[in-house]
């Protein structure tokens, strides 16, 4: 079922109209009795002809089951005074989705939410095609949340690794997330202005074994790249010393003195220095 847009008179001409047919009818039944009848019971049927449309709203016409059309133009209009006219609103409308535990795609219980800005676009198939497009909504909006969590991890821990992830996927994770809630809602004659991951963390059984792990990791990366300088210069010392001949190192020497630069240089500590009195061998 397809949206059929329609256009009808202005109200304020069949006021005018309405309101001269009652003293018309009334002055025909003095002089033809049935024409005066057949005048007012038409004055008094027209008069439930006459309805508002709101600013972003739509009035949807039925005609003994049939639908007739969407009437989106707003302002007094007047139709058919046999037309059902239901409203329905054409408002962008905000979804903030319950808090869901859900497993990621290892398995983690993780916990998230999202924001959902959504409007009707087609009422026909809003009011005709799903029960309640509201509920509909919102029941979507959940499994498509559901889905999206299970098809990413929450997090990586090797910085190396490329794929995404909930966590890391920022725009991209909210318009994949915006796509399928697309996909969904087509059947409803929804569509899908914004949607946004707006909580994300891990289930509370697992959060602070997950937060170790990360302090863990980040502590490792860190005392490599510690590592990987304090090398450097180590490396950096020995050339310099080698090229100005400032001293002359042995293999023993040279060894006793990169163990004591990297002890300095990795320690997580401020080092004591020792000062040596007698020769380099004592």
């Amino acid at each position: 079922m397809r949206e059929k847009i329609l256009h009808p008179p202005s109200g304020y001409l069949m006021l005018v109209l309405t309101l001269l047919a009652y003293p018309t009818g009334v002055f025909l039944m003095f002089n033809v009795p049935v024409a005066g009848v057949v005048v007012l019971l038409a004055a008094f049927l027209a008069t439930f002809g006459f309805f508002i449309v709101n600013p972003n709203e739509a009035k949807i016409l039925v005609l003994f089951g049939n639908y007739v059309g969407t009437v989106k133009e707003s302002g007094f209009k007047w139709s058919n005074p046999f037309y059902l006219k239901s409203t329905i609103s054409l408002r962008a409308r905000n979804l903030e989705g319950d808090k869901i535990k859900v497993n990621d795609l290892l398995g983690n219980p993780i916990v998230i939410g999202a924001v959902v800005v959504w409007q009707v676009a087609d009422t026909a198939q809003a009011k005709f095609e799903v029960d309640n497009y509201v509920q509909y909504v919102k029941l979507q909006s959940d499994a498509a949340l559901r889905h999206l969590a299970g098809a990413y991890a929450y997090d990586h821990f090797d910085d190396a690794q490329q794929e995404i992830t909930l966590r890391s996927g920022g725009d991209l994770i909210n318009e994949k997330l915006e796509a399928e809630l697309s996909e969904r809602l087509a059947r409803a004659g929804v569509t899908i202005l914004e949607a946004r991951i707006t909580h994300l963390a891990y289930a509370e059984e697992i959060a602070q074994a997950m937060l170790q792990r990360q302090q863990a990791t980040a502590m490792v990366a860190a005392r490599t790249k510690i590592v990987e300088g304090a090398v450097g210069m180590v490396d950096l010392a020995l050339k310099r010393l080698a090229e100005n001949a400032i001293v002359d190192l042995d293999e023993d020497k040279k060894a006793a003195m990169v163990s004591n630069l990297l002890v300095v240089l990795c320690s997580d500590k401020a080092a004591n220095p020792v000062v040596n009195t007698g020769t380099l061998y004592h």
